[in-house]
Parts: structure tokens; C-alpha cells; sequence
């Protein structure tokens, strides 16, 4: 008998005072979402503000949602686990307090940042995206729309009449996102050159939160952040983030090449535990030292992705930290269709093997360290591309790595799987594509 296929979930914001009864502050739906419906309603858990959890609660007829999900918070907040080397790492190098940061710095100002969004013809979603970006509350900071291989001028004009003077607009002609990005790093000025979606709503202190890092800590490459469903709407929403979405815990985390965490023997090459493309940023100076992303990956070329992964592990194979802060949060408009799941199980598939060629490929030294992690490796792979089945709704939350609510079906796991053999070629055709001048397809 075939389970029946997910239901719609109401995404909110719950902020919670301080303390094991914190009373409840607010509750509200997630940034332009709909307004909260009896039914299963996921959460944002704040604690004054400051993102701590997620929960996922059954609000019937009568009930009041803030207090059922209150309830299940408090539980999620007074729960305990061993931390992870990283998370030991970022306790032991902290950032300095907020109250003090700016004392600390001496009177420097918060590092000019350039925000570079590339985009294709998706014009609604884009201004979206823009308004949130340009209700930042960080104080220096400039956003690059970078048109790539536009059909139309549906971009153009909207850039240049709905936002002319506050978002600077570049084409690039060659599809591929991580040759837009390189576009956009060129184009940019800032010190600090922070990369989002246009499917995304950015918290108004995402920038702040993701960019204050690299003034603690010179040796900081690049910063990540904490990205969460906007909708979960249709079926095909809701089984990605049950099965992990783009979600990436809570606790902060930093990974230094100098001291390896010995708790994730693939380090480096688990990029996928970093972050995603849609929230991070890079010091640019180290990721131009590291040479940028490798125009041979990401969405638009034949490898299908890949682009953010490569750029993570090249960073650190240049010798620079990478740390993750929940406190830089974006909403992420997953796709909505069962055939943009269907896209997505084969370019993520295809994503990871590409990245690990480019990888190779251009820094064929690392070469040993990736063999003698390749038994592990494959291991991991067969478990993440499994199969997976229904648990009991303990408590568990989508977006929760290893807690799912729905099975993931068997058709996913084989894309994810042929996905994987296809990248090292995906990669292969895009860089003869590029030797020959000719734009990917």
C-alpha cells in the first residue's frame, strides 16, 4: 500500500523570552507566507530573537497555536547532545560578544560588503529577494544582480526601473552559476563578497550576522548560515525538508584545515555539511586566492551543481577557517513540483561527484588524502542515497537530518544515485565545452 503523499504544513516565527519557561514573545507566520491554519505548523524557535530551533506541532481545532508550540519548544531547548568537534572548535575560538564587538574593533567599521544574486528570468522572485536584501540592517554594503544568459530583458528592466541607483546590474552571456558568480566577484567592491538566491527572503540581520565573523577572526575564509523552508505548500516541499532540506542545525561550527575534526574522518571533502549556496560568504581576498568557483560546475552547465561545494573545500585547502552561525538566516522558496524534486535528487547527485572531479582536477595534491577516504566515502554515499523510511513523529522536525516524517521514495534514491556516476562526466563535457568557447547546455 502506497503512503499517502504529504500535507500542506503552515510555516511561522516563534520567539520565546529567556530562560526554561520562557513566556511566549511573538508568533507569526514566516516572511510573506500565509497566515497559520489548524494543522501541523512548523517553527522557527527565536529565544529574543536569536534562532535556537525548529519544531513541528499538530494544532487543532480550538487550540492556541503559540502555546502548543511553546510547549514542544521549551522541550527542543532543554534537550542535550554531545557537541561535534566543530561545534568544540567554534566554543573555544567565540566570537566576540555583541555588546562588545565594536569596542573590541577599535572603532573599525563592519567590513563593506558586496551581495552578488545571480538570477535567470525569474523576475518576480528577484524583487522578492531584492527588497529583503535592501532592508539590511547592515551599514556598508552594495548588491550585483548578475543577469545570466538572459532571454529576455524581463531582468534588465526590472533592476534598472524598479531599482535603479540601489542594485547594480551585469549580464553574463555564458550560463552557469558559478560563472555568474565569478562575474559578480569581479564586479564587486566589497571586502567581504556574501552569495544568495532569488528564491530567497533574507532575515533583515542576515548580512550583519554573516559578515561580523570575518572582523573577529583575520584568518576567516568563509562564513555560512542557517537557511529555512519560506512554504511547505505541496508534497514535494514538504518531503524535501523532511529528509533534510538546506538545513544545517543551530549550534555555531568551525572548521579550521589546521586541526582537522576528528569526528568526520572525509574532512574536508563532507562540503555538504558546510552549507549551501544560497547563504555564505567569502573574504575575497581568500577566494580569489583560492581561484574563485570553478566555472566548469553549478546549475546551467552539464554538471548540474557542485559550484558552492568546490568553493568551500578550496578555501580550505588554501589554509583559511570556515565557520557556520545559525544567526545568518535566509527563507528558501523550495521548488514546488514533484518533477523539481525529481530535477534536484539528480543534480544533487551529480552536484557531489562533479565538485569532487573540479577538485581533483585543479588541485590534483589533495589527491591522496581523497583515496584514503574513498572506502568511507562510498560508504556514506550508499547511506545518504538510500532508500529511506517512515519513523515515528517523535519530536523530530523537517529539516532534521536522519528524523523523517515521510518516506523517501526509491525512484529519488536511484536519480541521486545515477546522478552521482554521471557528475565526473557532466563535469568532463562542461570543461571541453569551455575550452571550446561554445556556452554549456
Amino acid at each position: 500500500m502506497s503512503n499517502p503523499p504529504p500535507r500542506a504544513v503552515s510555516v511561522a516565527e516563534l520567539d520565546l523570552a529567556a530562560g526554561p519557561d520562557g513566556h511566549v514573545l511573538s508568533l507569526r507566520p514566516a516572511p510573506g507566507g500565509p497566515d497559520l491554519v489548524d494543522g501541523d505548523v512548523y517553527a522557527l524557535v527565536r529565544v529574543e530573537g536569536r534562532p535556537a530551533a525548529t519544531v513541528l506541532g499538530a494544532v487543532a481545532d480550538g487550540e492556541d497555536p503559540a502555546e502548543v508550540l511553546a510547549a514542544l519548544a521549551r522541550a527542543r531547548l532543554a534537550e542535550a547532545r554531545p557537541p561535534t568537534d566543530a561545534e568544540h572548535l567554534a566554543a573555544a575560538r567565540p566570537l566576540a560578544r555583541p555588546d562588545l564587538r565594536e569596542s573590541n574593533r577599535k572603532g573599525q567599521p563592519a567590513p563593506r560588503t558586496s551581495v552578488v544574486v545571480a538570477t535567470r528570468e525569474r523576475p518576480e522572485q528577484l524583487a522578492r529577494a531584492l527588497d529583503s536584501l535592501l532592508a539590511q540592517d547592515h551599514p556598508d554594503f552594495e548588491v550585483v544582480v548578475v543577469d545570466n544568459a538572459p532571454r529576455t530583458t524581463d531582468t534588465y528592466n526590472l533592476v534598472s526601473r524598479a531599482y535603479a541607483d540601489r542594485v547594480r546590474y551585469v549580464r553574463e552571456d555564458t550560463p552557469g552559476l558559478a560563472v555568474a558568480h565569478n562575474t559578480g566577484v569581479a564586479a564587486a567592491d566589497g571586502e567581504v563578497l556574501a552569495f544568495t538566491d532569488d528564491d530567497v527572503i533574507a532575515d533583515p540581520h542576515w548580512l550583519t550576522a554573516l559578515t561580523e565573523p570575518f572582523a573577529d577572526d583575520p584568518g576567516l575564509g568563509c562564513v555560512t548560515g542557517l537557511i529555512l523552508p519560506a512554504r511547505l505548500a505541496t508534497p514535494a516541499q514538504v518531503l524535501l525538508e523532511s529528509h533534510g532540506g538546506f538545513a544545517k542545525g543551530f549550534a555555531p561550527r568551525l572548521y579550521d584545515p589546521a586541526r582537522p575534526p576528528a569526528d568526520e574522518p572525509l574532512f574536508p571533502f563532507t562540503a555538504g555539511s558546510f552549507g549551501s549556496g544560497a547563504n555564505m560568504a567569502f573574504r575575497a581576498a581568500a577566494l580569489r586566492k583560492a581561484g574563485g568557483f570553478d566555472p566548469a560546475t553549478g546549475t546551467g552547465t552539464p554538471a548540474k551543481g557542485g559550484d558552492d561545494l568546490y568553493a568551500f573545500v578550496a578555501v580550505l585547502s588554501a589554509g583559511f577557517r570556515l565557520r557556520y552561525t545559525a544567526e545568518a538566516l535566509v527563507w528558501h522558496h523550495h521548488r514546488d513540483t514533484w518533477q523539481d524534486l525529481r530535477n534536484q535528487a539528480y543534480g544533487y547527485g551529480a552536484g557531489l561527484t562533479a565538485y569532487l572531479t573540479a577538485t581533483l582536477v585543479r588541485r590534483p595534491a589533495l589527491l591522496p588524502a581523497l583515496l584514503a577516504r574513498l572506502p568511507r566515502g562510498l560508504a556514506r554515499a550508499r547511506t545518504m542515497t538510500a532508500q529511506r523510511g517512515e519513523t515515528p513523529p517523535d519530536g523530530g522536525v523537517p529539516g532534521e537530518h536522519g528524523t523523517h516524517h515521510h518516506p523517501w521514495p526509491r525512484s529519488l534514491s536511484r536519480l541521486e544515485r545515477r546522478g552521482m556516476l554521471y557528475g565526473p562526466i557532466g563535469y568532463a563535457k562542461a570543461r571541453v565545452t569551455a575550452r571550446r568557447g561554445r556556452n554549456p547546455r
